[in-house]
């Protein structure tokens, strides 16, 4: 039985490199791509821009070059954009659907039709702030919130073909994407600053005291490896995870306090 291979996005840092040094150390045979083209432990990298049509089309090419087949895709390419939504500018709106929303979708689009004669399988690293509404990364969570829906309308149209797609929504993780964060412009008398502190330096504490990327790592495989994955599944801490069910269970003003007062707003 010939080896599984995976191409792996945003693999140059993070849950991405995590996934690709795990899945390779498993057996996958691993490409990492990411704009630095960094290669780790048991796997190359591969230079791909997800925000560039072009670069994504060769990238796949190149994959399929490699070692002739695609049989999964991870995909973890994105950073995240903070500030209030009125102060936030549309090209930086539109950066952070471009990378995070449009980096997902060209990279599936170009990579189905192989997926397709393999019955493979796409992991989509979304977001516990897909489902839950973060203040100040408004256009954050709106992607990955785009993503939740993508996904599941995706899992229609390619499940007769055998393609299974699931959405991953790691809670605070532990990585570079804290120190990454692009942070908007705002005027001077800024009637946010204070929410906007207080809320981001909690947020950003979590995340630095968050989980290692390999637990979302862990998951990526297991759902790569299962006979039936689950169309979405939350990893991190239980405190986190325990939203996303509050969420649906909750009046929504009581829950909506609730989230309010976790970040002292």
């Amino acid at each position: 039985m010939e080896t599984s291979v995976v191409l792996v996005t945003g693999a140059s840092a993070g849950i991405g490199r995590a996934s690709a040094d795990l899945l390779a150390s498993r057996g996958w045979r691993v490409v990492g791509a990411s704009r630095r083209a960094t290669g780790g432990t048991g796997w190359e990298g591969l230079r791909m821009d997800v925000d560039d049509d072009d670069s994504v089309r060769q990238g796949v090419e190149s994959a399929i070059g490699r070692f002739g087949r695609l049989d999964a895709v991870v995909a973890a390419a994105g950073f995240g954009v903070a500030g209030p939504v009125e102060h936030t500018t549309m090209d930086d709106a539109r950066a952070q659907f471009e990378t995070n929303f449009f980096g997902v979708t060209r990279v599936v689009q170009a990579s189905l039709s192989h997926l397709r004669e393999s019955a493979g399988r796409i992991v989509i690293i979304g977001s516990i702030g897909g489902t839950l509404g973060l203040p100040f990364q408004a256009f954050y969570s709106a992607s990955k919130f785009a993503l939740e829906g993508y996904a599941e309308a995706l899992g229609y149209e390619v499940g007769p073909f055998g393609v299974e797609v699931t959405v991953v929504e790691p809670g605070n993780i532990r990585t570079e994407f804290t120190a990454q964060r692009h942070f908007v412009e705002s005027p001077e008398s800024n009637p946010y600053a204070a929410a906007t502190a207080k809320a981001m330096g909690t947020m950003e504490r979590d995340e630095q005291h968050g989980a290692p990327p390999s637990t979302v790592a862990e998951t990526v495989a297991r759902v790569l490896e299962a006979d039936h994955p689950p169309r979405r599944i939350s990893v991190g801490k239980l405190d986190e995870r325990v939203g996303v069910v509050a969420k649906r269970l909750l009046p929504y003003r009581l829950f909506e306090r609730a989230a309010r007062g976790s970040l002292g707003l």
